[in-house]
């Protein structure tokens, strides 16, 4: 297996393996684990995808997430993420599914706004626009490590607060619905996770992201926007184009993503499997003190 670097900094593809391989031989596993830690965004291509082969790869990495209530996939494994209504058709721009679509445009790290957050996130393309529906990642480890040291250190002590209704009311009001509101109370975790294996910190920030524990509202927003633009500064994404048999995974403790617009005409679909961090990826340490005590 080869990992050929694409991102600056962070992002490889990975060469001489496939799906079947990570699912079944525990030497391919390792060195794919081994290459996620270290690049974060992983480009599998030419892959023969089928949910079950997907699911089966995602395994490996440790338990899927069951998809929210709300989603397309509720109750499976599988997020299904498309513009094609039950007729067949490309729905129109207004309707929920091309609206939620929209929300995928902002800067997000998947599950954050969940009680178990996601270690990472594998996505395969289905149905591609001819043009456009990209995905643009930054990591927020190299962004950590481009800020000065005492900001470091204070955001290592630092604590947002993150909603999954906050990120889907900056594009309709409404648009998160009350099942999903009851279903998702908002979350707290550290600012910073720290990578276990290499012990590398990350910024863990997303349009969930809403508020800072103990900051004034508006200062904490400030500052919450203040570190994604830099984070997403021009020439420190990945910009994914997507081919047919195309997976990506990406590491959710180390990175932000977001879709690229494509035609509203043209149709788009994408299957995501989620596998929910664990004790081992770090999770336990992101909880803040007044949480667990609570517990």
């Amino acid at each position: 297996m080869d990992a050929i670097p694409l991102g600056p900094g962070f992002a490889a593809e990975l060469r001489g393996v496939t799906l079947a391989d990570v699912a079944s031989d525990d030497t391919a596993y390792a060195a794919a684990r081994a290459a996620f830690e270290q690049h974060s965004v992983l480009v599998l291509r030419n892959q023969d995808v089928t949910d079950e082969i997907q699911l089966a790869f995602s395994r490996r990495f440790g338990p899927p997430e069951v998809t929210k209530v709300g989603s397309q996939g509720t109750g499976s494994h599988f997020v299904i993420l498309s513009t094609i209504g039950p007729d067949g058709k490309v729905v129109p721009a207004d309707h929920r599914m091309a609206m939620r679509a929209k929300a995928n445009q902002l800067w997000h790290t998947d599950s954050s706004f969940k009680r178990v957050p996601a270690l990472t996130s594998i996505l395969s393309a289905r149905i591609i626009p001819a043009q456009g529906g990209e995905t643009e990642f930054a990591s927020t480890r190299l962004a950590f490590e481009r800020l000065d040291a005492d900001m470091r250190h204070q955001l290592q002590n630092s604590f947002a607060w993150h909603d999954y209704a906050h990120s889907r009311g900056q594009i309709a009001p409404g648009l998160a619905s009350a099942e999903e509101r009851a279903a998702l109370p908002p979350q707290c975790w550290r600012m910073v996770w720290a990578n276990p294996v290499n012990g590398r910190g990350a910024l863990y920030l997303a349009s969930h992201a809403y508020a800072v524990e103990g900051m004034e509202a508006a200062v904490g927003k400030k500052l919450i926007d203040e570190l994604t633009a830099a984070a997403t500064a021009p020439g420190t994404t990945y910009l994914h184009e997507w081919r047919k048999g195309d997976v990506v995974m990406w590491d959710n403790r180390a990175t932000m993503h977001r879709g690229r617009p494509w035609p509203a005409h043209e149709a788009r679909l994408m299957i995501r499997t989620t596998i929910s961090a664990t004790e081992a990826d770090g999770v336990g340490a992101m909880r803040p003190p007044f949480w667990q005590a609570a517990e």
